[in-house]
């Protein structure tokens, strides 16, 4: 989790975060924690938490923008791992809890 990431977590507090259930625990070689997830379809869970209002990651301890970490981050989703800090989700998302967008470096 870059540094950035560890005093932001809006991402986290922001969008759903849905994937295939054979992502889960509960599949073999499935790495993210079953009982962190709700089903969302017949083949797809989010993390709990991110399918309601308002949003927030069960697996999101901290404060948005203060200080935050993702009690699973080794484990977590491929939807976490393609989530990239700097972009224009990642402004949208700092937005909606009163934070600048970051600056993207070149």
């Amino acid at each position: 989790m870059s540094d950035v990431c560890q005093t932001c977590g809006a991402c986290c507090a922001s969008y759903r975060v849905s994937f295939y259930w054979g992502e889960t625990d509960a599949a073999p070689g499935g790495s993210v924690p079953a009982m962190l997830t709700v089903p969302v379809s017949p083949h797809h869970v989010a993390m709990r938490g991110t399918e309601q209002k308002p949003v927030h990651c069960a697996a999101l301890q901290g404060t948005v923008g203060i200080s935050v970490g993702c009690s699973i981050y080794a484990l977590r989703a491929s939807t976490c791992r393609e989530f990239t800090a700097g972009d224009e989700r990642c402004a949208d998302a700092r937005s909606r809890h009163g934070l600048p967008p970051l600056m993207r470096q070149r």
